[in-house]
């Protein structure tokens, strides 16, 4: 206390101290300068309003400076294409949709053509310099991070199951957009520009594959780890690579203006191509093998990586083969080790896509004018590059999928996929424009191609399931008949502690059923655009704790990782195509007694209460609010019985509470007496049921029946909720049905709840 005295004294005196001297100097400073009589006057009559006058005068400069400017373009771009990306989100689309179309709003077609005053406020054409140079170096981050996705040994591991595949899905597409250049060469190729690099270059932007969407629509879906998901992204990853290769020819040959000069330009892209994977590469890879965790990797070997990658991008730009691919090659030759790679991506790809590719969008988007395409003659040329595109990707790649002897699904689920394009066609598009070699017509034909091709693959997969469902619900149908010795439990956790615990409950819950239990644990990662670099480091941590505990309980148990948009469809989904029997999910922060989630509770409950909001603590954080929330979609769309897990402390369920309302809730007396099977615990019930109601008679006899069938570990029931008669048990029972009921009638009381196990039973399958 005396400290603490001792130094608030002392910070008074200095702040008393210092201030007076301060003052003192401003008042003599101010004797030095003298003033008129008329500009004392003019001060004391318009002091205010001159001064504001000159103040909005100065902020408006301060707005129309380059750093102003560029920063208000900036959160305008950045809140945009958040905005637009997440409503894509909403309806199943990749994002990156989302913010190719917003830098369309922010350019001329939409924001210039209905609101110019604004548009040319926002973006004077003299300020687009600044977006091209940040947009560019974005594309150099983002590309480093697509080379370092490439995993080479895949690749070379799959290389004759996709050799065809990839081949058929690049060739076929190829050849349609150069047969349509071929017809539009008079009409549309710009002055000067050769009828070669005008071909291919639109037969390289019909025939690209945007890896990066493909990758988090194949995670999105689960289709990561099986077959069709890794040939998928192996085809991908090999045809984007013969693509690139490509497209640096063609820019090689189109800056080269002559094939004897573009001989050149090749190789010695050649020959820097060979020294950086014959001699940085295995360089790189001893590092990779001694830097591969965040303790060990500091600035010095991050900036000796970026180096790299600035060298890289800078030697392709000067041989003609532009900057993106050196950043592109620069991926590519990172240390294979995955801890290493991981790392480096979570350094480089969160600002690229968060901060720097928005900037990208825009700036195409505002050299995106949909209003260059007038005319029937223009619709029908975008309308015919749609067609080519579509018809040669889905068309090549079913074709060839089918002659390397994948069934008939597989083969049009693989031309769906590789059907998209998004972000990797933008970039091809951006650098055919910039060399003059794409008209601005043409440009904005194949943007439009390109929204339309990613916009359609998440629908067209779901089309191509829901043909192929009946089918196989027929033959899931008959080997469920066959398989009746099973139950399936799908245990979904959020927290790893949680689904150790939640693994222990399911055991002592049905491991004494006479068919055996089948568990499949099942974690999710909230989010379709997480890096698929970063996947199996979250799964190897989600998953050790309830393996471990696997492991203790002698029990097999079945893993599954998956990233998804939608936690409660994804679930819901699977239940209702894969037959489980039982759901068990965990009830979330609002009952648990956790201290970090206690002090959330509270905070927001003063928080709301600041706000004056009546029932604040209702809105979010009362007994049932979160689990009526959370589980409505369960409860509403799954086809087999559901069981929420509130965690507070669950270790063994030797005392169980189980508490009936209704006639339905009688149902809870299997679950009560499989549980004493396997714990050997005591049982008490609690009968709610008013003496009035039409199930009384029923359920108290069913209660005392069972009573009398289980003297040695049953207790009386109860009448009453208490609270010592919560302190007594370490499992709580109750229906779905009951525990809304109870979250009304006895929240002060539920505050002391123990561990608690809400099911929703469902008749059509019988415990």
């Amino acid at each position: 206390m005396k400290k603490e005295i001792k130094k608030l004294s002392f910070y008074v005196i200095m702040v008393i101290v210092f201030g007076s001297l301060m003052y003192l100097i401003a008042q003599k400073g101010s004797t030095q300068h003298s003033y008129t009589e008329e500009t004392v006057a003019h001060a004391a009559e318009h002091g205010l309003t001159d001064g504001f006058r000159l103040f909005s005068h100065l902020t408006l400069e301060h707005i129309r400076s380059s750093i102003g400017l560029l920063l208000l373009q900036i959160i305008i771009i950045l809140a945009t294409c958040r905005i637009v990306g997440l409503l894509f989100k909403k309806i199943g689309q990749p994002s990156v949709i989302g913010e190719i179309l917003a830098g369309i709003i922010l350019g001329p077609s939409v924001l210039g053509y209905l609101f110019p005053q604004i548009s040319s406020f926002v973006f004077p054409e003299g300020s687009l310099s600044n977006i091209t140079i940040l947009s560019q170096f974005g594309l150099i981050l983002f590309m480093f991070t697509i080379g370092m996705e490439l995993d080479l040994s895949v690749v070379r591991k799959r290389f004759q199951d996709t050799i065809l595949i990839s081949h058929a899905s690049a060739i076929v597409p190829f050849f349609l957009g150069m047969l349509i250049a071929y017809y539009i060469y008079d009409d549309y190729a710009p002055a000067g520009t050769a009828f070669i690099p005008f071909a291919l270059f639109i037969g390289i932007a019909l025939s690209i594959t945007a890896f990066p969407v493909l990758a988090r629509i194949i995670q999105e879906r689960g289709l990561t780890k099986t077959h069709l998901g890794s040939i998928s992204l192996a085809s991908a990853a090999n045809g984007d690579l013969t693509a690139w290769c490509m497209l640096a020819a063609v820019v090689a040959y189109a800056q080269a203006g002559t094939m004897n000069s573009a001989v050149f330009n090749v190789l010695f892209s050649l020959i820097y191509t060979a020294v950086m994977l014959l001699v940085i590469r295995p360089f790189l890879r001893i590092i990779g093998d001694l830097y591969h965790n965040k303790e060990v990797v500091d600035k010095s070997l991050v900036a000796f990586i970026f180096f790299i990658l600035l060298a890289s991008s800078y030697v392709t730009e000067i041989l003609g083969l532009h900057a993106l691919f050196g950043a592109f090659l620069a991926g590519i030759i990172m240390p294979e080790n995955l801890k290493f790679r991981k790392i480096m991506n979570e350094k480089v790809e969160d600002i690229s896509l968060a901060l720097f590719l928005p900037l990208f969008f825009v700036y195409t988007g505002l050299r995106t004018e949909i209003g260059l395409i007038s005319g029937g003659d223009m619709w029908l040329l975008c309308g015919l590059f749609i067609l080519a595109a579509v018809a040669g990707k889905v068309g090549g790649t079913m074709i060839a999928a089918r002659i390397s002897n994948e069934n008939w699904k597989n083969s049009l689920y693989m031309g769906a996929l590789m059907n998209t394009r998004g972000l990797m066609e933008l970039v091809v598009l951006s650098i055919g424009l910039e060399m003059n070699i794409l008209p601005p017509a043409v440009f904005v034909m194949l943007v439009l191609m390109t929204l339309v091709t990613t916009f359609m693959t998440s629908p067209l997969i779901s089309f191509i399931n829901l043909c192929f469902r009946a089918s196989e619900r027929i033959r899931f149908n008959r080997a469920e008949r066959l398989k009746t010795d099973t139950f399936k439990v799908l245990l979904s956790f959020g927290r790893a502690s949680n689904g150790q615990v939640m693994l222990d409950l399911a055991h002592q819950m049905f491991s004494k059923k006479p068919e055996k239990l089948e568990v499949t644990a099942l974690h999710l990662t909230v989010g379709a655009d997480i890096n698929p670099l970063r996947t199996d480091t979250f799964e190897k941590v989600s998953f050790a704790p309830i393996l471990y505990e696997a492991n203790k309980l002698n029990m097999l148990i079945k893993t599954r990782y998956d990233v998804c948009d939608s936690a409660e469809q994804h679930i819901c989904s699977i239940v209702n195509t894969e037959g489980f029997d039982f759901l068990l999910v965990g009830a979330g922060i609002s009952m648990s007694d956790l201290s970090t989630d206690v002090t959330a509770r509270k905070t927001w409950e003063k928080v709301f209460r600041i706000l004056k909001r009546k029932n604040s603590e209702r809105f979010l954080f009362y007994p049932g609010s979160l689990v009526k929330d959370k589980t409505k979609a369960f409860i509403e769309k799954s086809s087999c019985t559901t069981g929420i897990f509130a965690n507070r402390g669950f270790i063994r369920a030797e005392n169980i509470l189980v508490i009936f309302n209704s006639g339905e809730d009688l149902v809870l007396l299997d679950y009560a007496a499989n549980l004493q099977k396997s714990t050997g615990g005591f049982v008490k019930l609690m009968n709610r049921v008013s003496p009035t109601s039409g199930d009384s008679e029923a359920v108290t006899g069913a209660l005392s029946a069972y009573l009398e069938t289980a003297t040695e570990t049953a207790i009386p029931f109860e009448k009453n909720l208490t609270v010592d008669i919560l302190k007594e048990a370490d499992l709580m029972l109750a229906s779905y049905e009951t525990w809304l009921i109870l979250s009304e009638e006895c929240r002060e009381t539920l505050q002391d709840m123990p561990s608690t196990f809400i099911i929703h039973h469902k008749k059509v399958n019988p415990f």
